[in-house]
C-alpha cells in the first residue's frame, strides 16, 4: 500500500510523474481522490481560510489544509520563532531561529504547493486589520495564543456577524477539544460567556467551556506547570498534531457542505493517553448548570494558587 508502479508510454517512457521541479495540482493532491471526489478537490483548491497565530496549532493547521490542497490562505503572527517552540511548533527549528513566523510558514506551505495564495499578516491582527483578516474568508481556524483573550473574542465576534464558520480546536494534554461556531447558531460569546470580564476569569471560563470532560485533568503530574497568572501551561506536539487532523476534518465537511458538524452547544474531546472520547452538549454553554460548578470550582484553585 502507497507504492505505485512506473507508467510508461509506448516508447518506454515514464509517464507516472511530471519532470523534476514540475507541480501539478491534480496530481500533487490525487490520493485524496476516494474521500473527496475530483470536483470537491477543486472546491477546495478555491476555498479561502484565515488561521490567526503560527504557534503550535496554527503552523500545523495551515500545512495539514495545504496538503488537503486548500490554495488560498490569511495568517496572522507577530511573533518570531525561539528556542521554546521547539517542543511543539512545526516551523521551530535550528535553520529558522529568530525568524518571523509567518515568513516561515508561509515558506513551508508554498513548499508544498508553489501555487498557494498566501496573504500574511506579520504584525498579528488587531482591531484596525481585523476585517482585512476575514475579508473574502470561507472559514475561520483559531490558532491564536491561549491567553489572546481581547483579539480572540472580537475576532470570533466578527465572524459571527459576516457569516464565516469558526472552529477552535485547543490542544489539552495528549488530546484535542473541538468547538465549532457555525451561522446563525449559538455565537463564541453566548457559549462562553466572556463579556467584560477580568482575563482570569475569562482564562477559566475558557478551559471550562472548551473540554467540560475534563479528560486530561487527571495525568497533569506536575500542576504547577499550570500558572494563569504568569500566563504559562504546559504543551505537547501530540496534541497539536491531534488538533491539526481535527481541525482540517472540519474545514472540509464545512467547506464541502457535507458530514455531521457539530457546532455549539455541542463539542468533542479526545485524549489519546485516555483512549478515550467524549462528546458533549451543554445548553447555555457556561450558563449550564455543570459549567457553572466547574468555573466556581476553577475560581477557587486560582485563588489558592495566586502569588
Amino acid at each position: 500500500m502507497g507504492i505505485t508502479q512506473p507508467q510508461h508510454s509506448a516508447d518506454g517512457a515514464d509517464t507516472s510523474a511530471p519532470s523534476a521541479g514540475a507541480f501539478d495540482y491534480q496530481q500533487a493532491f490525487s490520493r485524496n481522490i476516494g474521500w473527496v471526489t475530483p470536483d470537491e478537490q477543486q472546491v477546495l483548491r478555491n476555498k479561502r481560510v484565515a488561521i490567526a497565530g503560527g504557534g503550535g496549532v496554527g503552523g500545523v493547521h495551515l500545512l495539514t489544509l495545504a496538503r488537503l490542497g486548500i490554495s488560498k490562505f490569511h495568517i496572522a503572527d507577530f511573533d518570531k520563532f525561539d528556542i521554546a517552540n521547539f517542543n511543539r511548533q512545526v516551523g521551530a527549528n535550528m535553520s529558522t531561529l529568530g525568524q518571523p513566523k509567518v515568513d516561515v510558514l508561509a515558506r513551508m506551505a508554498r513548499d508544498i504547493n508553489p501555487e498557494i495564495e498566501i496573504k500574511v499578516f506579520p504584525s498579528g491582527i488587531d482591531t484596525a486589520n481585523l476585517p482585512a483578516f476575514l475579508e473574502g474568508v470561507d472559514l475561520y481556524v483559531d490558532g491564536l495564543d491561549f491567553f489572546a483573550f481581547a483579539i480572540r473574542q472580537q475576532t470570533f465576534a466578527l465572524c459571527a456577524k459576516l457569516g464565516i464558520p469558526a472552529t477552535t480546536v485547543a490542544p489539552l494534554g495528549m488530546g484535542a477539544a473541538l468547538i465549532n461556531f457555525m451561522p446563525g447558531q449559538m455565537t463564541f460569546e453566548e457559549y462562553f460567556q466572556w463579556g467584560n470580564l477580568p482575563d482570569l476569569d475569562k482564562a477559566i471560563r475558557f478551559v471550562v467551556g472548551l473540554a467540560p470532560a475534563g479528560l486530561h485533568r487527571p495525568y497533569l503530574v506536575v500542576p504547577s506547570a499550570v500558572n494563569f497568572h504568569e500566563r504559562r501551561g504546559p504543551s505537547t506536539f501530540m496534541a497539536c498534531q491531534l488538533c491539526a487532523g481535527i481541525a482540517a476534518t472540519e474545514a472540509l465537511k464545512i467547506l464541502l457542505g457535507r458530514g455531521d458538524v457539530l457546532a455549539a452547544p455541542r463539542g468533542l474531546q479526545f485524549d489519546a493517553y485516555r483512549n478515550t472520547l467524549a462528546r458533549t452538549w451543554r445548553p447555555g454553554g457556561n450558563r449550564n448548570p455543570l459549567h457553572r460548578l466547574a468555573i466556581m470550582i476553577g475560581k477557587r484553585h486560582m485563588a489558592k494558587a495566586a502569588p
